[in-house]
């Protein structure tokens, strides 16, 4: 079996996000950037399968300029046999993702393709989902548990109601939650071994997709400041306050 996993690089999540000053989108200049957080569950479940001997080659694919070799590396340093950079100058839609996901995976015949179930910037929790309609394959979105028998996956992700479990077949897409494992930290010794792995570099503009934006974003803001809470002496004052002041009971 060969496992592919969509990476995304993202403002990491320890940073306080910034609005550039025209308003055009999140600063991104000199800032910490790093794996989409839910991605590292997909990297560590590939690198999982690949010591269960359930899979035989794992490869980790991210879209982006130069500057997104550093996520490849470390999912390289993560476990990850080989790795697939698709040079883009722009950030692309969760449509043109998925498209040019499916392009690389014409390409390489993955058996199993795993995604975090979003990306932490845009929150979109779309490209999964595309790119399994654009296959024709089955999916799965936020699994929290995997079991691979054969041919069969055995998969649960929890729902409102509780643990829905899933029974399917490969080739599928999976996206994965974070409590389906706990990403292993890159060791020094892995981390140089990384540099010595393959990268492959693809240009985005060879593979024959449209990348244009469907949405045109207009302006960014940050949202209100939050005014200032109040102490109150007992229940009752509260009651009032809730019920004459704000209005809400």
């Amino acid at each position: 079996m060969k496992v592919l996993v969509a990476v995304k690089r993202v403002v990491d999540y320890k940073v306080q996000i910034r609005v550039k000053a025209d308003q055009s989108g999140v600063e991104t200049e000199n800032v910490k950037m790093s794996v989409n957080p839910p991605d590292e569950n997909a990297i560590e479940e590939a690198v999982k399968l690949k010591e269960q001997g359930l899979a035989q080659e794992t490869l980790a694919v991210t879209i982006g300029d130069d500057k997104a070799q550093d996520v490849l590396r470390t999912s390289l340093a993560m476990g990850i046999d080989r790795s697939i950079l698709v040079k883009s100058p722009n950030s692309l839609e969760p449509l043109a993702v998925a498209k040019t996901l499916s392009k690389i995976i014409e390409k390489e015949n993955p058996d199993l393709v795993l995604l975090g179930k979003q990306a932490i910037d845009d929150d979109s929790n779309q490209t999964g989902q595309i790119l399994s309609a654009l296959l024709n394959w089955p999916q799965a979105c936020f699994i929290s548990d995997l079991k691979i028998e054969g041919n069969k996956l055995f998969i649960s992700r929890e729902i409102d109601e509780g643990i829905e479990k899933l029974e399917t077949n490969l080739p599928a897409v999976l996206t994965c939650d974070l409590r389906l494992n706990t990403p292993r930290f890159a060791s020094l010794p892995n981390i140089m071994k990384a540099k010595k792995k393959p990268l492959d570099i693809i240009d985005i503009s060879t593979l024959g997709i449209d990348t244009n934006p469907k949405i045109k974003v207009l302006k960014v803001e940050e949202p209100p400041k939050r005014k200032a809470g109040i102490m109150v002496n007992d229940v009752k004052e509260l009651v009032e306050k809730l019920k004459y002041e704000a209005k809400v009971i």
